[in-house]
């Protein structure tokens, strides 16, 4: 989980109350917390605390609110978070990269000590995706499946926040892959992109919208995938599932719910899941634990996907040995997708997932999607600073005063040069490089230019 670079979420709380003196007959407002960072539960619930003070006492009350959120301590990764806000200390643990997948938030720390007791989330981010998708069980692997290929799609819910939470929560069914395409949570007609997105002289882009308004049913119907949904309520058996229909149907302002697509799934359904979903609400098990069965699923379907791939992008990594320190460190292998697939024979997903069908079929179309480059990039900048760094270690463990004996100045301050750049790369890009190997490079350095003649010595010291 990542902060957005380019684009901020909104986190609103709407409150309409009747009034007869109003032309609409009801009093409206919203209170929007805006942020980079994609932490749903907690600016949430930081929204039911603080916005029906604002409604009553207006801007003293946001100001006194700023104040103390302006003491919060930065979100670090792997921390647990105590935060006061309103008389309400809520308790947050920070996700890192480190965690294990699929494994349940640490215990939160710290409680005995703080008075009020305090408000504990156990996720910051995640959705309770059972709630989400009841009304979709049957169709999970469907819909994971156009997820993972950065399909274009529609979701048309009754209100915004079933609309926001649908889209969340099938952007984040591919974890741990990151879903690399765009997303709208609650997309309008004011939208700039709306022009962009209901033409028909050009194909959808790969985005996930989720929208209110039944009008899009007429403009967006060209869209090749198509969810509709009714309001998400939590019923005492498997919720009514909803059908899936050809588009052709999606006609009438009172379409029905289901999943308008003429879309062949590449593998079969996982008829166990679905029994063992039944069997737990049949025994009333809490949906947060129906929850973390189908997160434990999603995310050993994406593991039994993409574990191949990384294997597979590992072998393309040059051996430590071809590292030397006096040449560039060699070339990372290209990507070729016909040897790839001649792996799978050996050490495919069926190693780890039982379900059957056509899974050189889906990684064909994956090639294809904004998901497989933007894993393939991300896998990539992070094997060539893994490079960079290995390079710089064989740097320090070589006998640099052996190699200046036959040199000449232009060749050792060239040397100087480089070293300085990789120093200062290594610092920016963050690499994976040890405090005491870069204080090592950096003492090089300075025997170095230490070694060349004083003019040029006061060149290369000059800043």
């Amino acid at each position: 989980m990542e902060r957005e670079a380019a684009h901020y979420f909104g986190y609103v709380y709407f409150r309409q109350v009747k009034d007869s003196s109003m032309r609409r007959g009801y009093f409206q407002k919203s209170l929007v917390l805006v942020s980079r960072l994609p932490y749903v539960n907690l600016f949430q619930c930081l929204l039911q605390l603080i916005a029906p003070e604002y409604f009553d006492k207006l801007e003293p009350c946001l100001e006194a609110v700023c104040n103390e959120i302006d003491q919060w301590p930065p979100p670090v990764p792997g921390q647990t978070l105590n935060l006061p806000v309103m008389g309400v200390v809520i308790q947050v643990r920070i996700p890192s990269r480190v965690d294990k997948p699929g494994s349940s938030p640490v215990k939160q720390c710290n409680q005995e000590n703080l008075l009020p007791a305090p408000l504990v989330l156990p996720s910051v981010h995640e959705l309770d995706l059972f709630r989400c998708f009841q009304p979709v069980l049957i169709h999970i692997q469907m819909l994971w499946e156009l997820m993972l290929l950065g399909e274009p799609m529609v979701v048309m819910a009754p209100s915004p926040s079933v609309s926001s939470e649908m889209v969340l929560a099938l952007t984040s069914c591919l974890a741990p892959l990151r879903y690399c395409c765009d997303f709208r949570p609650y997309f309008t007609i004011h939208d700039s992109e709306f022009k962009e997105y209901t033409t028909r002289t050009q194909a959808p882009p790969n985005i996930v919208v989720g929208v209110t308004n039944p009008f899009f049913i007429k403009t967006l119907q060209h869209w090749p995938h198509i969810l509709r949904v009714g309001e998400l309520r939590m019923a005492g058996d498997l919720p009514k599932q909803v059908k899936v229909k050809k588009l052709a149907k999606l006609k009438t302002l009172d379409t029905k719910p289901g999943i308008y697509t003429s879309y062949k799934t590449f593998l079969h359904k996982d008829k166990t899941l679905i029994k063992r979903l039944l069997k737990g609400i049949q025994r009333k098990r809490p949906s947060e634990v129906q929850s973390a069965l189908l997160r434990r699923h999603l995310l050993e379907l994406t593991q039994s996907f993409i574990i191949p791939l990384e294997h597979y992008m590992a072998s393309l990594m040059p051996l430590q040995r071809a590292i030397t320190p006096w040449k560039n460190p060699p070339q990372i292998r290209p990507f070729c997708q016909e040897d790839f697939m001649k792996s799978l024979e050996h050490a495919g997903p069926q190693l780890t997932c039982v379900l059957k069908g056509d899974w050189l079929g889906l990684y064909r179309r994956f090639f294809k999607s904004p998901n497989f480059d933007g894993w393939f990039r991300q896998r990539h900048r992070e094997m060539s600073q893994k490079l960079e760094a290995l390079h710089l270690e064989a740097i320090c463990e070589a006998d640099i005063v052996a190699w200046m004996k036959d040199k000449s100045e232009v060749e050792i301050v060239d040397l100087v040069l480089k070293l300085r750049e990789k120093l200062v790369r290594a610092r920016c890009q963050h690499l994976p490089v040890k405090e005491e190997t870069l204080q090592r490079v950096s003492l090089y350095i300075d025997t170095i230019i230490g070694s060349l003649p004083e003019d040029l010595q006061a060149v290369l010291h000059h800043p």
